[in-house]
């Protein structure tokens, strides 16, 4: 699996800049405020999730969105929806609960197993914060960063709007 230095090392080999910020694990959102304050850009939460179907995905919303799981699937395509466990999580992400991001899809990236869903909100983001794989930091990168991101390992987002509850695009 790949680590937040093999990250780092793919960031900077598509000319991303980031910015990092190491500090105390953070495990879900409404837990860090004093951390996420001093850092700018939109922040993220981020679920693992397998449907019914044995179909996994990784939802990046914008930390204060609403995510309605008895409707999404059908916003979604997939069958109905609950948490992917920790196990599978570290063996198809290989991070660990609260260390989850849209980062993680670097380990994904040639199984190709999860399908990936980008709250809008993050989508039109200037600034977009994740996780490097572990959550005792939080690194940020330009829209243009993160559309290299996901370009470099094979990733086009579905992009949802959680207000509406409706796929864009």
């Amino acid at each position: 699996m790949r680590t937040r230095a093999d990250l780092m090392a793919l960031l900077a080999s598509l000319g991303v800049e980031t910015t990092t910020l190491d500090h105390p694990a953070v495990f879900r959102v409404g837990e860090g405020e004093e951390i996420k304050a001093r850092i700018p850009g939109a922040h993220s939460k981020n679920l693992f999730l397998k449907d019914a179907k044995g179909q996994l995905w990784l939802i990046s919303a914008a930390d204060r969105t609403q995510i309605d799981l008895k409707r999404l699937h059908h916003v979604i395509g997939s069958a109905r929806l609950s948490f992917g466990s920790a196990e599978l999580m570290e063996e198809v992400l290989g991070v660990t609960p609260g260390s989850v991001t849209a980062f993680s899809l670097i380990n994904d990236q040639h199984a190709h197993r999860v399908r990936f869903v980008l709250d809008r909100v993050l989508a039109q983001a200037a600034r977009v914060n994740f996780h490097p794989l572990i959550n005792t930091a939080t690194t940020g990168i330009d829209q243009a960063g993160l559309r290299a991101f996901l370009s470099a390992v094979g990733v086009t987002p579905m992009i949802v709007d959680f207000s509406q509850m409706a796929v864009v695009g």
